[in-house]
């Protein structure tokens, strides 16, 4: 629901939810800190921790976290929600033909931008995990050299037991995520404060001019530094995709409240520290605990990173939900974990795939530092086509000026591309991974939209208008059976194939019969009372429309006992889920036909299509009560 549809939430309500999304919104770039600072000194940069360099670098990391974290997303792009809901597929779902002003061809393109964006997504969703993980367990090498092997076994550990426990859900450890996370930006705050306290005069790193000076000054090597400057914004997209769970005040209270405030303090204390110690180069966050509260700190710092992982993971099984009732992905398993809370689910397929990418990469890249080459790419363009679809929307659905609407979002686009091109010389170093699973991801959803598509033309052309068919069974006369049954027809229009076929085999009709559509709006949650639209067609033929939201599951067998209250929207209809009988449809897929598709493409939805869940399965319907009626349809 939009916020504004309820009273913004104050006092205590506010505090509790902004500490809810202390665990949930923040844990990807709250973990920022364990390697950011690190990766712009060390590795492929190799720039020495001098003063001009430390007090440039700092600058940066101030001024690229308050325009891109607290300006275009807290400030701007957070105002692009979708009926409350935040997240680069509902931005791309504000963009309509007719809302926006865009046409046909030009909504086209966005809409592919905002999928291959949702496609880098996973890519992020993959390397979270393990380079977070991998970041705090390397804590273990400051302590002593003798836990250097010890490293990746551990980190493999517990990814394996994080993503084992994702079938139980995230409600019964929830309470504990924001109070965990509380800890840790309290920690890193105190860690960092205490370094400025040793070298206060790196406070000078917040006029600006020191960022610009580094540029003059490095001309090249500090346009790449971007690469790793860019580790400090990772979270970005999280905090904007997670808009819907908490609102958006407690967001934007937490940022400049606590999490904003922590990380200024720890950057500006690792910098402090390099200033005074430059070997400490080696891990400057580790540096700055001291020895006796080093293991306490590492086991922080894990319980952090699963924090920051099972955001991420849980944002891929709602970006995979998402994707498959906007059409873009086969219907896949969906398990509810909490009675009350809708948006924590589990998807098995998407969980398995993550586990192993993850456990993958962990193994072949073996650091945090190798792991950082591959992490800008996908973080940086999924900003960028976030840019771009928010100028599209400011100027299409908000009818902002073309100068403010393009003016703003060209800026945005301008910084979040020279993030996106210092990064492109990390492909041959490991950027390639998430730009592999992105092209993959999106070759696979396109795939699917446009093999659906087709299908459902095919459907249509052997649909016959209800009119005539019903004219039809006037004539005849076939005899009827008591009971219920229910067709599910993608097309409200026409009588499916299905019910067709039906009545040329067994020549035989229920008493009632209902032909029911389940069609996907472009925004999150549909109300209730909006829920079913069901109209009688005559000759004991009912059409049920039944309307469900990009964010939530259809659940077929309560919309039909629905149907049974006299105070929903149309006649009442007598049903018993007991005598009523579901007719599917199942294809048989051939890719030799004629329609515009690449034939390796028809193999490839054919290959999903077989793959998919089931339909009795996805819909709810009871197996016992099924029937599927098969048919060859050609591509």
């Amino acid at each position: 629901m939009s916020e504004a549809a309820h009273t913004p939430p104050r006092g205590r309500a506010l505090a509790g939810l902004s500490l809810a999304a202390l665990g949930v919104v923040y844990g990807d770039i709250g973990t920022s800190p364990l390697y950011a600072v690190k990766e712009c000194f060390g590795g492929e940069y190799g720039i020495p921790p001098t003063v001009s360099n430390v007090l440039g670098i700092l600058s940066l990391i101030v001024w690229s976290l308050n325009f891109i974290i607290s300006y275009k997303y807290i400030s701007q792009v957070m105002r692009a929600d979708n009926r409350g809901e935040g997240g680069i597929l509902a931005l791309m779902a504000l963009v309509r033909p007719k809302s926006s002003g865009a046409s046909v061809h030009a909504r086209r393109t966005l809409v592919a931008l905002g999928i291959f964006g949702a496609a880098l997504l996973y890519g992020d969703g993959v390397i979270t995990p393990a380079i977070s993980v991998l970041g705090a367990v390397e804590g273990l090498n400051v302590a002593t050299p003798a836990f250097d092997h010890l490293v990746v076994p551990i980190t493999v550990a517990i990814l394996i037991a994080l993503f084992a426990f994702q079938r139980r859900g995230t409600a019964g450890v929830g309470a504990v995520f924001g109070p965990l996370m509380l800890l840790w930006f309290l920690a890193i705050a105190a860690l960092g404060l205490r370094g400025i306290l040793l070298e206060p005069s790196v406070l000078r790193a917040l006029n600006p001019w020191y960022a610009v000076d580094f540029f003059i000054r490095d001309g090249s090597q500090a346009f790449f530094i971007l690469g790793a400057v860019v580790l400090v914004l990772t979270g970005g997209e999280a905090l904007y995709a997670d808009m819907g769970h908490f609102g958006k005040r407690p967001i934007r209270a937490a940022w400049f409240t606590l999490v904003l405030p922590a990380l200024l303090l720890n950057y500006f204390g690792q910098g402090a520290l390099l200033l005074r110690n430059a070997p400490a180069v080696a891990n400057p966050f580790y540096s700055l605990v001291p020895p006796s509260l080093l293991i306490p700190m590492v086991i922080v710092a894990s319980a952090a990173a699963v924090v920051a992982s099972q955001a991420l993971i849980s944002g891929a099984f709602s970006l995979t939900r998402q994707a498959m009732q906007l059409g873009y992905s086969p219907r896949v398993t969906i398990w509810h974990t909490s009675s009350t809370e809708a948006g924590q689910i589990y998807i098995p397929q998407v969980n398995q795939a993550l586990a192993v990418a993850c456990v993958g990469l962990v193994l072949g890249f073996r650091s945090a530092s190798n792991l950082a080459a591959a992490y800008g790419i996908a973080v940086t363009g999924t900003m960028a086509i976030t840019s771009i679809l928010f100028g599209a929307v400011a100027r299409g659905l908000w009818h902002w000026p073309r100068w403010k609407a393009f003016g703003l979002a060209g800026l945005f686009l301008a910084v979040d591309l020279a993030f996106f091109s210092a990064n492109l010389v990390k492909v041959t170093q490991g950027g390639w991974f998430p730009l592999v699973v992105a092209v993959a991801i999106f070759t696979l959803m396109m795939t699917w939209k446009q093999g659906r598509t087709i299908l459902a033309g095919i459907m249509r052309e052997n649909a016959l208008p209800m009119d005539v068919f019903l004219a039809d069974i006037g004539r005849r006369r076939p005899p009827r059976v008591p009971g219920v049954a229910v067709f599910l027809t993608s097309d409200p229009r026409g009588a499916p194939p299905v019910l067709l076929h039906h009545l040329k085999h067994n020549k035989v009709l229920h008493e009632r019969v209902i032909l029911l559509s389940i069609l996907t709006e472009e925004f999150p949650q549909v109300r209730e009372d909006e829920r079913v639209r069901c109209r009688e067609l005559g000759e004991g033929f009912y059409q049920v429309i039944s309307r469900f939201g990009f964010m939530e599951t259809p659940d077929v067998p309560r919309v039909v006992r629905s149907l049974a209250d006299p105070a929903q929207d149309g006649p009442a209809v007598p049903v018993n889920l007991m005598q009523t009988t579901f007719y599917l449809g199942r294809e048989t897929l051939i890719a030799t036909g004629n329609h515009r598709m690449a034939r390796w493409r028809k193999k490839l939805f054919i290959i999903m299509t077989r793959n998919a869940q089931p339909a009795t399965a996805f819909f709810g319907l009871p197996p016992n009560r099924v029937v599927e009626l098969g048919a060859q349809i050609q591509l």
